[in-house]
């Protein structure tokens, strides 16, 4: 299943977060493994500070697994369906795992990207 995660980045964690991304280390041990270097680099910054990000995760409760990984540098404010359950393959039992290969999340950064601007960008702009 696909959700928007809307979050506030700590303040004493944008080099720390930017480092992580930039040194393949953010989400280390996770069973996500690299999807979390791939959403910081699709994330949007929003006008008012929030970041925004498509997050594809299997678990029940939503982002479960994930959870820690974000808290981390991040202060959740909210994880909504970013699709209709009801649509998905993986949710119906059609097809297992169907996210993974799916490209509802592509079709729904593309939509992310016409609001706010680079969350990555803006960390780099920040460190330099």
């Amino acid at each position: 299943m696909r959700y928007v995660v809307t979050a506030v980045l700590k303040k004493s964690m944008r080099e720390k977060l930017k480092n992580a991304i930039d040194h393949a280390k953010l989400g280390i041990g996770s069973i996500a493994g690299t999807e979390y270097i791939r959403d910081m680099k699709h994330a949007r910054l929003m006008d008012d500070g929030h970041v925004e990000w498509i997050e594809i995760c299997f678990c029940n409760p939503p982002l479960d697994e994930e959870r820690p990984y974000w808290e981390e540098y991040f202060e959740l404010k909210e994880i909504t369906d970013a699709t209709d359950r009801q649509l998905c393959k993986h949710e119906t039992g059609e097809e297992a795992w169907s996210c993974i290969n799916c490209n509802c999340t592509s079709k729904l950064e593309k939509q992310l990207a016409k609001a706010g601007a680079s969350f990555y960008q803006s960390l780099a702009q920040s460190a330099g």
